[in-house]
């Protein structure tokens, strides 16, 4: 198939194309076009010339799988891991990690004012790591069997295949060795490994846990039945091997579903959980606990939060979507009062449990949709000066939102993980007479796509 430039040709699927990328969108895919056709390369970045070939052709756009790059960008670089190309993970390891920085500072900055509609709201450069590597607390690996050998690894590429990788620059370096002795056990006592399309043999994931600032190590092996024969074998070899591992846990998940974790959990060594700090804080982590992965951005991202709340000790907080309680406690110190909300009961449990670890006496948990609890505790004459919001990926609720505007709080400062959904609150919110003033990005996630915002909005008196 022939070669053709950008623009000098009738756009067809399987055909190759010469294209200038342009820009990238929210997924780090780069943008070019066809004839003024928008065409998504994954793997191309702004300002380089490549080869594609158009192997989806929709509506409005195409997807290109890139053949050849014919003019780099100068921010290219080598990606650090083996398994790059074929992990689902860490999309942007093919730019330096200033132009990642750069990449979601635009990206949060365009989606506010396409989206919106929004064009004096001051978006700060995003906050970067000092070191972008080894940063999560917490890895989840898939077991499988693979042309009959034991694959420890990550999912592919919008698949459910395993790949092996010996190593992932991403993942705290104990999870790695955690990895290779867990593999070993499995060989050397002939466990089987669970295959999904059957939904027989006994492993299914291998999850680690690790507390930054304590160095404890949790273990937690998924199994799909009642226990995991020669249990005592990996619990020396993992104790003898890694002198931090101070929790080994056995995860009961029978269920033929992608997700993770089951919700029984059986000791086989040491405590149920592990502990860490964020700031003065500190929080005991179960295996079914959600804690933030990266705690030293976690960390920088909550002070911002707390900032921006902007408290004397007078105020009455509201937080709202929070989880196990990081951002309240954060908030607690400053201020007079503090109420979490949150959906999962269990997540309130370990919210009130953290509170009662850290001597915090001024924040109530409740259990509840946001958009449920507030609209009940507003009615009751409860209202907040100050609101605190950290909603999922969808973003808040429009009758959470609604009520918010109701109450009339001074400050809302909004935490959020989609810039998109975000935009979207922040101009129902501008139209009701609240402003959002600035923006700082926070790049929890170094090598993906992924960023995180804190945004200040204040009530407009005009």
């Amino acid at each position: 198939m022939s070669k053709v430039v950008c623009g000098l040709a009738d756009i067809k699927k399987n055909s190759d194309y010469i294209v200038e990328i342009t820009g990238m969108n929210h997924e780090g895919q780069g943008v070019g076009r066809i004839d003024n056709f928008a065409v998504f390369v994954e793997g191309a970045t702004t300002g380089e010339l490549v080869e594609i070939k158009l192997i989806k052709v929709a509506k409005n756009y195409g997807v290109g799988k890139l053949l050849k790059i014919l003019r780099p960008s100068p921010s290219r670089t080598s990606p650090f891991c083996s398994a790059y190309k074929r992990c689902g993970g860490c999309s942007l390891q093919h730019i330096d990690y200033k132009a990642q920085l750069e990449y979601k500072t635009d990206l949060v900055r365009e989606t506010v004012r396409r989206i919106g509609k929004l064009e004096d709201v001051l978006v700060h450069d995003t906050i970067g790591m000092e070191r972008a590597l080894n940063y999560r607390n917490k890895a989840q690996y898939p077991v499988a069997s693979v042309k009959g050998e034991v694959v420890i690894g990550f999912y592919a590429k919008r698949s459910h295949d395993v790949i092996p990788s010996d190593e992932c620059g991403i993942q705290d370096k104990t999870s790695n060795r955690v990895r290779e002795i867990v593999r070993d056990f499995i060989i050397k006592n002939g466990i089987s490994v669970y295959d999904e399309t059957k939904g027989e043999g006994l492993v299914r994931h291998l999850m680690t846990r690790k507390g930054f600032r304590t160095g404890e190590v949790m273990v937690v092996i998924v199994i799909n039945g009642k226990g995991l024969p020669e249990k005592q074998k990996l619990v020396e070899a993992l104790t003898s091997n890694i002198k931090e591992v101070k929790s080994i846990m056995l995860n009961i998940n029978t269920k033929n579903t992608n997700v993770i974790l089951g919700e029984k959990n059986i000791k086989i060594y040491g405590s149920d959980t592990i502990t860490d700090y964020i700031g003065k804080f500190k929080f005991d982590i179960s295996p079914l606990s959600f804690f933030q992965v990266n705690p030293v951005q976690t960390e920088v991202l909550y002070n911002k939060a707390l900032e921006y709340a902007g408290l004397t000790g007078k105020e009455t907080v509201f937080d709202l979507y929070c989880g196990i309680g990081t951002i309240s406690l954060f908030l607690s110190e400053k201020a007079k009062k503090v109420y979490g909300v949150e959906v999962v009961e269990a997540a309130v449990l370990d919210a009130r449990k953290n509170a009662r670890l850290n001597g915090v006496t001024n924040v109530e948990f409740m259990v509840g949709e946001a958009e449920k609890v507030v609209p009940d505790i507003y009615s009751r004459g409860v209202t907040a000066d100050v609101v605190v919001v950290d909603p999922p990926r969808k973003g808040c609720d429009a009758s959470l939102l609604e009520t918010l505007v109701n109450m009339r709080p001074e400050r809302i400062v909004y935490v959020s993980c989609n810039p998109s959904t975000l935009a979207r609150d922040l101009g129902y919110l501008a139209e009701k007479g609240y402003r959002a003033v600035e923006v700082q990005p926070v790049d929890m996630f170094p090598h993906t796509a992924h960023v995180e915002s804190c945004v200040l909005i204040t009530r407009d008196e005009k």
